[in-house]
């Protein structure tokens, strides 16, 4: 925060930072209680409606300040979280079911901005202003594009499944944990990201950490329950 912002932006950066600590402390209860209990679905959806604050607070300071890199990061991280939500509403795509225009909307915005934050990375690292490294005599914004492929990710996930229904029964499960997870990823990241930069500068590594865990964390949990959820593993348990 800077001494001659305006009070609306300091009222909005301070919602923001309230918004974040709400989340940050939700998750980890929602994760850690039974799945489907009274306890997770609330935990949930207060972090659920935190990480909408965040994300609100976050594209209105982004085009305020302005600072470009924060609106496109703000829209894909929110978007696990909205899509981990939704999909609780989309289990019956498995029956035929079919996903409301503001899945579409959402889904095909996050993949735009998403790929323009990918070309940033390369065209604009400047404007960015994270992660610069240099590849092969060229100055590129590894974050930039790192996170430009995670948001172009999940947005063609949620496509995927709204253009060719899923054949798997649970698939809304893996869509909501794996969702919720990448969002607490991203909240992760603006901690550390805050936090560090203090002492390391605009380090790649101070935004990509919590990725470079947090992906194998998603892939072993996708693993550990898609064997337990499948009918060989139930017939082993019989």
């Amino acid at each position: 925060m800077h001494p001659e912002w305006a009070t609306y932006l300091r009222v909005l950066l301070a919602i923001h930072i309230g918004c974040g600590v709400v989340a940050f402390v939700c998750a980890p209860v929602a994760l850690l209680t039974a799945k489907g209990g009274k306890t997770h679905r609330r935990w949930g959806k207060i972090y659920f409606w935190a990480m909408t604050g965040v994300a609100a607070t976050a594209l209105i300071l982004s085009f305020m300040l302005p600072i470009f890199f924060l609106a496109m990061v703000a829209i894909f991280s929110f978007y696990a979280a909205f899509a981990a939500y939704r999909i609780l509403f989309l289990k019956e795509m498995y029956e035929g079911g079919r996903p409301k225009t503001a899945d579409w909307t959402a889904a095909v915005i996050t993949v735009l901005s998403s790929f323009l934050l990918f070309l940033l990375g390369f065209l604009k690292p400047g404007l960015m202003a994270v992660g610069l490294i240099q590849v092969a005599g060229h100055t590129v914004s590894i974050v930039s594009i790192v996170f430009g492929l995670i948001g172009m990710r999940l947005g063609q996930a949620s496509l995927a499944n709204f253009i060719k229904p899923p054949t798997e029964k649970m698939f809304w499960w893996f869509g909501h944990m794996q969702g919720m997870i990448a969002s607490y990823i991203a909240a992760m990241t603006a901690f550390s990201a805050v936090n560090l930069s203090h002492w390391f500068g605009a380090a790649w590594w101070v935004w990509l950490w919590p990725t470079i865990v947090g992906v194998p964390t998603i892939t072993i949990w996708t693993t550990y329950y898609k064997n337990k959820f499948s009918p060989r593993a139930k017939v082993a348990a019989s």
